[in-house]
């Protein structure tokens, strides 16, 4: 098989590695699928309140239409309001792996932990105190947020070119979210060996793009299934923590580094 595509197949592997490892451990496979539980009801209630206000929130936004032909006035409105619940689920995409790790930090690190010891080589865990380590995992989280939503609006409005926006768009949307929610799962391996940049989890992901992309593209449409990703979100992050020990050469002990 061609290499790049062997690899493509190997990364799917590691997701499906992530999901064997976690059903054998129900307890955490459960506590494991709180946090998604939890950050998909939120979303949730937020979309529905959105929508709910919709009216009255365009209406507000757009004051000058205010002595319109009744047309065009609730076309611009309708109009908005559509981009708005679209925009509002797109960041909410964007912004789901980073809080729901942000708010399973603890639980995340165990997994990782266990996937670590079953498989044997790591190196111990570091010395770092654990609000030290929670407050950096939130800073280059948010990080990650805001980049990604950088590069999402220009694909969003891309997205509305005829045959482009329904064929390759979507590809490249797939293909960019899936590389930043790998850049935030295989955070806590690449932690552990004192790998703490995200400049240092791009490098190493960029050298295996193939096997990264296998396994980010399916994890990313997954979770972008609401609900689906209560189930998928605790075998990612096993995955990822199998992805990073594949990425990265035998373990050593490192001089910690800080963003």
């Amino acid at each position: 098989m061609f290499s790049p595509l062997r690899n493509l197949v190997s990364g799917v592997g590691v997701l499906l590695q992530g999901f064997g490892m976690v059903l054998r451990r129900p307890k955490l496979f459960v506590l494991g699928a709180i946090p998604p539980l939890i950050t998909s009801i939120l979303f949730v209630v937020a979309l529905v309140a959105l929508v709910l206000n919709l009216d009255d929130l365009t209406t507000w936004m757009t004051p000058f239409a205010s002595g319109w032909d009744d047309a065009w006035q609730n076309a611009l409105r309708v109009t908005l309001g559509i981009v708005l619940v679209v925009a509002s689920v797109l960041i909410m995409v964007i912004a789901f792996s980073g809080l729901t790790l942000a708010l399973g930090f603890p639980l995340y690190d165990k997994i990782a932990e266990d996937v670590e010891e079953e498989l044997g080589g790591a190196p111990p865990q570091t010395d770092e105190p654990v609000v030290s380590s929670a407050v950096r995992a939130i800073r280059q989280s948010l990080a990650l947020i805001a980049l990604s939503a950088l590069v999402s609006i220009p694909l969003f409005a891309a997205g509305f070119i005829p045959v482009v926006g329904q064929t390759v768009i979507p590809v490249i949307s797939a293909i960019v979210g899936g590389w930043f929610i790998c850049t935030e799962l295989v955070g806590t391996a690449f932690d552990r060996r004192g790998l703490r940049r995200l400049a240092d989890r791009r490098t190493w992901m960029r050298r295996h793009l193939a096997l990264v992309l296998g396994f980010s593209i399916p994890v990313y449409l997954l979770l972008a299934i609401p609900f689906v990703s209560v189930v998928v979100f605790p075998a990612a992050t096993a995955g990822g923590t199998i992805l990073a020990r594949r990425l990265l050469p035998p373990a050593t002990p490192e001089v910690p580094r800080t963003t």
